[in-house]
């Protein structure tokens, strides 16, 4: 049965307060936007903390983020909303947050990019840090581009990160999940300071496996990608002749699989 509007609006404000309480957004940060229609999106208000919004205060906008109805106005963000929806139509919902561990790791110029967690594989991957972009501006938006198509999570490099989903619910767990990773990376650096402080990532053997669980889940994929394995020009890669090469990502192949997936992730509502 689908939503009604209200039902919607408290939805977004119910997430809004979730991700104030998990300390993702300080003050009047973030923002968040659901697909309603073709060419209509209910989204966050400007000047309101994300902990504190009513129904009555989320906005309608078209899909250049123009208001068609509301008392208050739409974030000045909005654009990088509508640059996603633009290019994905499966996406549904937008999450921007400002989570403290994630975002620093962009800060300090440090790619959250390794295989460290079989369930971060399973669902959201490798997370991409995009390009600096001054906020309100048209940079942030391109700055998405060459990962838009591939990822469902990006770090916004020294300003937070963006998630998407088929669902709200699904582009705030995203959210989550992205933070937890960030969190597990921070904690193995610090407990190995001394002990040489190297992040043991996944082996290309275990890639493999787990490429084999998302199959048996009805989630077509191959290897992530390995560029940083500890087998990586050894016989123990899966790559052909033990020359890693899948950490190459531009093959049409790729692009398919990317498409499929997504495809399959939304049927199974996640």
């Amino acid at each position: 049965m689908a939503q009604s509007s209200f039902e919607i609006k408290k939805e977004i404000c119910d997430i809004g307060k979730r991700i104030y309480d998990h300390g993702f957004v300080a003050a009047n940060d973030g923002n968040i936007s659901v697909k309603v229609g073709p060419n209509e999106f209910y989204c966050t208000p400007t000047g309101v903390s994300k902990g504190y919004m009513t129904p009555d205060m989320i906005i309608k906008v078209d899909g250049k983020g123009n208001k068609i109805d509301g008392k208050l106005n739409p974030s000045s963000e909005i654009k990088m909303h509508m640059r996603v929806y633009q290019e994905r139509p499966d996406v549904n919902a937008v999450v921007h947050a400002h989570p403290p561990v994630a975002t620093a790791f962009t800060v300090a110029g440090v790619e959250l990019d390794q295989y460290i967690l079989p369930e971060a594989i399973l669902t959201i991957g490798n997370v991409p840090t995009c390009d600096y972009g001054m906020p309100s501006t048209m940079e942030i938006p391109d700055s998405l581009m060459p990962y838009i198509q591939k990822h469902d999570a990006f770090l916004l490099k020294n300003h937070g990160a963006l998630t998407v989903g088929n669902t709200l619910l699904r582009a705030c767990f995203t959210m989550e999940e992205v933070e937890f990773n960030a969190k597990i990376n921070l904690y193995a650096r610090q407990i190995g300071v001394g002990k040489n402080a190297n992040i043991e990532e996944i082996s290309c053997h275990e890639l493999e496996r787990l490429m084999e669980l998302r199959k048996k889940m009805g989630l077509p994929g191959k290897h992530p990608g390995c560029k940083s394995c500890p087998n990586k020009g050894t016989p123990n890669c899966k790559c052909a002749d033990g020359k890693c090469s899948c950490g190459d990502h531009g093959s049409s192949d790729d692009a398919v699989v990317a498409e499929i997936t997504r495809k399959v992730l939304a049927a199974l509502g996640r």
